[in-house]
């Protein structure tokens, strides 16, 4: 079924909810939340923890437990559990912020909340990466999407699924180097961003892989794709999961992480509501 008619069609679902909601009161969203909790959620989220991938240039995470829930001592209060989390930003499943790239565009704390639950595309070319390490999505591959779906949505997150999330959590298989010390994991292009960001006005996207750019591009320091999307002003999540567990076109994404004022970069939990 198109993009267009499963919009449509859910437009009418969710105004019959809106007007039928409970207690008589047309304004309440009660209603539409009782119809997704009913839905199937899939979380697109890795666990973070020390030692997992990330970009080589970053320092490990460190932990340190600083209560515990014994009663502490001199005092009459009860114990707690609590850590001392140390990372990078960029750390698991992460937010990439515009100014990770562009001095002077928002940072974390700028993204705003309507830019968090969105219409979500996913291009499936896991096909082609397991034949192709250094696959990347050609415009042509967006083209075959929109034939079998309608029209990328406005204000979509677009996520491109390779199933490279399941060499998780072997940092290794995730670079996949030659005997030159080469990358190779798959990649977006040029053409297929632009398509997206300026025709088809998607506010997001994502992957699963560490890098926007194809790791035979990044392994010569060429990030020139992470730098356009970011240029644009939009957000993008890197290091996904699960996108195997939701349908190409019809489900939705939530996009959350924490408000660091002037925060570069954080770690996100992403998940699905899947029709």
């Amino acid at each position: 079924m198109h993009a267009k008619k499963i919009f449509l069609i859910s437009a009418v679902f969710f105004l019959a909810a809106f007007s039928s909601a409970q207690g008589g009161d047309e304004h309440s969203l009660w209603q539409i939340q009782k119809i997704l909790a009913g839905k199937r959620y899939v979380d697109l989220t890795h666990d973070f923890a020390p030692g997992i991938p990330r970009w080589p240039g970053f320092p490990d995470e460190t932990r340190k437990t600083i209560y515990w829930y014994e009663k502490r001592p001199n005092t009459m209060g009860t114990g707690f559990f609590s850590e001392l989390f140390t990372h990078v930003g960029q750390w698991g499943t992460h937010v990439d912020p515009p100014a990770h790239f562009v001095k002077g565009l928002r940072t974390v704390d700028q993204i705003e909340p309507k830019e968090m639950l969105l219409p979500l595309v996913v291009i499936d070319v896991h096909d082609q990466a397991a034949r192709n390490p250094d696959y990347t999505l050609a415009l042509e591959r967006v083209k075959k999407w929109e034939r079998d779906h309608g029209p990328v949505p406005a204000a979509a997150f677009v996520a491109m699924r390779t199933d490279w999330s399941k060499r998780w959590p072997d940092s290794a298989r995730m670079e996949n180097k030659d005997v030159s010390g080469i990358a190779h994991y798959p990649g977006w292009s040029l053409p297929a961003l632009k398509y997206l960001y300026e025709e088809r006005k998607i506010t997001a996207s994502g992957h699963e892989t560490t890098d926007t750019d194809p790791g035979i591009a990044t392994s010569k320091d060429d990030y020139s794709l992470e730098t356009y999307v970011l240029s644009t002003n939009h957000y993008q999540i890197e290091l996904l999961t699960n996108l195997d567990q939701v349908p190409e076109a019809g489900a939705i994404a939530v996009v959350g992480f924490p408000k660091p004022k002037g925060g570069s970069g954080f770690p996100a939990r992403v998940f699905a509501i899947v029709p």
